[in-house]
């Protein structure tokens, strides 16, 4: 059994890593595409909402897919389907051509995510104890190398269609090996599939709430510390890029070394803790009078903001009967976030200003740490059951 289970959490953390490190080969060879289909910014942006569209509308149907086929079959399949559809977003004839891809390419992702995450929830509740930051920390860190090679790769002129296409064939191949060894899962009853259309409800939604806090947090500071630093604190381009990686390097630790927290202290305080960083953070953000100043304070609000969407979907994840219909729910509401977070610190900058806009990303975290106590149930407790054969 023992061997079983840790075979299962480095398949589950291995299959983390590869969807990181396929959003990541992504990401980096965006420029490659918006300049080989002649995108403007404006275009660029709306197409680049088209998976972020695809993903909020297949969740809420995951769980019920999962149910029907089985966790394991799930994850194996969709991870698969998301490998390939990074492998051929660079082939896109017009821009219309993108936009459907990165739709279906928002799909693949969504419902591997649910997956993934469900499966995280199975190995927990087997081993009794928290995993479910550090896979979360495995996707960071698989986003980090899959952007290194995607930027190695254009460093070296190698086009975005041959990068894309090897990095989606070798993880693909590593993550449906990889799925091998995740936890035995057998399709389940028609008449315990749960429902079709998985929206939260009672605490999972409250769970989602806090979930989208952090992830609004998360998301605003991503895109939006680089320009802070530029146009509110005068750095450099340099200076402002370090911004960024200073908030990711944070986050990606954060995770890695979250679980041992949480065994240590409990989810709870964990997230109390965490958010009494991210507050300060914050404050050092809004009240900065250098970019030394910011930079410190953006990658604050990273471990501050680290640990809670793993444990919001932990926690989703031991409530209710149905982990993978619960985990969907949160989702949706959690990524809902990711959506909103750029365009609305836009428009609250452009009315007030962009410190005023940290200050209200700022009382999100307060919110989170002031939430913490809804994180409960990722607190395994639970003594481990026997894996089935």
């Amino acid at each position: 059994m023992t061997r079983d289970l840790t075979r299962a959490r480095w398949a589950v953390a291995t299959i983390f890593a590869v969807h990181g490190a396929a959003s990541g080969s992504f990401a980096a060879r965006i420029p490659w595409i918006a300049e080989h289909l002649h995108l403007s910014q404006g275009r660029l942006g709306l197409a680049l909402i088209m998976p972020a569209i695809g993903s909020l509308s297949s969740m809420p149907f995951t769980g019920r897919l999962i149910a029907r086929i089985g966790g394991r079959t799930a994850t194996r399949v969709l991870i698969a389907a998301w490998c390939a559809a990074i492998g051929v977003l660079a082939l896109a004839p017009n821009v219309w051509a993108f936009m459907g891809m990165l739709l279906l390419a928002g799909v693949t992702a969504g419902t591997s995510d649910i997956a993934m995450n469900a499966e995280g929830v199975a190995v927990e509740q087997g081993l009794g104890r928290s995993v479910m930051s550090g896979l979360h920390g495995m996707w960071s860190l698989g986003g980090l190398i899959g952007s290194g090679i995607g930027a190695a790769a254009a460093f070296f002129g190698i086009g975005a269609p041959v990068n894309l296409a090897v990095m989606a064939m070798l993880l693909a191949v590593i993550a449906v090996t990889a799925g091998h060894w995740l936890l035995p899962s057998a399709p389940v009853p028609t008449s315990d599939e749960g429902p079709r259309f998985s929206l939260p409800r009672g605490p999972v939604l409250i769970i989602g709430l806090v979930g989208f806090c952090a992830v609004f947090a998360e998301g605003a500071t991503a895109d939006w510390c680089a320009v802070y630093l530029r146009e509110i604190l005068g750095s450099s381009e340099g200076q402002a890029a370090i911004a960024y990686s200073a908030f990711a390097f944070a986050m990606t630790s954060g995770r890695l070394v979250g679980d041992a927290v949480v065994r240590r202290v409990g989810a709870v305080t964990t997230v109390r803790v965490a958010g009494l960083l991210g507050i300060l953070g914050g404050i050092l953000v809004v009240t900065s009078w250098a970019p030394a100043v910011g930079i410190v304070g953006f990658g604050l609000i990273g471990l501050g903001v680290a640990v809670v969407v793993p444990l919001a979907f932990s926690a989703a994840g031991h409530t209710g009967d149905h982990a993978a219909h619960s985990i969907a729910g949160v989702a949706t509401v959690s990524y809902g976030a990711g959506l909103a977070a750029p365009g609305l610190m836009g428009g609250i900058a452009h009315a007030t200003s962009l410190p005023f806009s940290f200050a209200l990303v700022t009382c999100l975290i307060a919110v989170v740490a002031l939430s913490a106590g809804r994180l409960r149930a990722a607190e395994i407790v639970h003594v481990p059951q026997p894996v089935a054969a």
